[in-house]
């Protein structure tokens, strides 16, 4: 059987060699030349398509964090600035008086009029402040023999109604005279230089602890020196918070709590993104929309089997007709015979 098919090839490729070498060797070599073509074509295809997929999330990924972390950030700075107040607020002071029209010197209490604020209010509501008034008072006789003196202030609202007031006592610092002449001594380089003067730095505390309040904000302050006969280079006016607890952390660790801070907000946002993501891939709108994708490309691809079916059923045909110079019933039977020894020849 085996030499019968042997025989019957050898005398088909004899009488038919054209046919022979089309359907045997040129057939077979263009195919498998087509298919190898074909699939570095595709795995070229399949890798551009794998970097530029990986390129394309890539890409989405560092957006997606980067909003994220500058949402982070930008949350953060905001309930810092609404949080955490200013921590001091300094004004100068402009002391006014009337002088005395017969006589040198002043005829009443040094004044001043303090505008913290144009606004509704300055300070935050709840948080306490230190307030107290700096006054650069030099060393002379007048200001020695002054003794004690009393600083008072009133504090109003914008509607020039009396909020709190608030009077203090202080006086020039004691130093006797074999002190002030040893410290003078010893300083003496740097009073001729002008490096130090003979002056004092007097603080006068008004509030140790003062809370604004919500119904009626301080927004000017008027104060007073209950003395005629001072002497003052110049003063100021100094609000400071006394913080505590977070604000306390915020203000003296800001790196730390910035961290912390930042690493809450965004692990917090990644938690409501990954839950919305969740609730959105679960929804029934989008689960109708992926059946009906995946039903799509089913249609698509059995479409495409049944096209390449019918172009492969043509193509046969179309070789056929191409035979037609012979018998057509002898190169059909002719196929067969060959079709017949393609399976025996792959056996041996």
């Amino acid at each position: 059987m085996v030499v019968r098919r042997f025989l019957w090839g050898l005398w088909f490729a004899l009488r038919h060699p054209r046919a022979f070498y089309r359907t045997k060797i040129s057939g077979p070599l263009v195919k498998f030349v087509y298919d190898t073509v074909q699939v570095y074509k595709l795995r070229t295809k399949k890798g551009i398509n794998s970097l530029r997929e990986i390129l394309l999330r890539g890409t989405i990924v560092a957006a997606a964090t980067s909003v994220l972390v500058w949402l982070s950030i930008f949350m953060y700075m905001a309930f810092y600035y609404m949080y955490v107040p200013t921590i001091s607020h300094e004004r100068p002071v402009f002391l006014q008086f009337k002088p005395c029209q017969n006589e040198k010197g002043i005829c009443s209490f040094p004044s001043a009029h303090i505008q913290l604020t144009k606004r509704q209010q300055l300070l935050m509501y709840g948080q306490p402040y230190k307030i107290h008034l700096e006054m650069e008072m030099p060393e002379s006789e007048t200001n020695r023999e002054l003794g004690m003196f009393m600083v008072c202030a009133d504090f109003r609202g914008q509607d020039g109604s009396l909020v709190t007031s608030s009077c203090r006592s202080t006086m020039l610092h004691y130093r006797s005279t074999v002190i002030d002449i040893l410290y003078k001594l010893i300083f003496i380089p740097f009073y001729i230089l002008g490096t130090v003067e003979e002056k004092q730095r007097i603080q006068v505390e008004l509030f140790a602890e003062y809370e604004d309040r919500e119904t009626a904000p301080v927004t000017d302050v008027y104060l007073e020196i209950q003395t005629k006969y001072i002497q003052l280079y110049s003063a100021k006016f100094f609000i400071n918070a006394q913080f505590s607890g977070l604000r306390y952390f915020m203000f003296h660790w800001p790196f730390v709590s910035a961290t912390i801070g930042i690493t809450s907000n965004l692990f917090f946002i990644a938690v409501v993104c990954m839950i919305t993501w969740y609730q959105l891939i679960q929804s029934e709108d989008y689960r109708s929309y992926a059946s009906g994708i995946e039903e799509n490309r089913r249609m698509e691809y059995l479409k495409g089997n049944i096209e390449d079916d019918s172009s492969s059923f043509e193509e046969d045909t179309s070789f056929l007709q191409e035979g037609g110079g012979s018998n057509e019933r002898d190169y059909l039977e002719e196929r067969k015979i060959l079709d017949d020894i393609k399976p025996v020849n792959l056996e041996q």
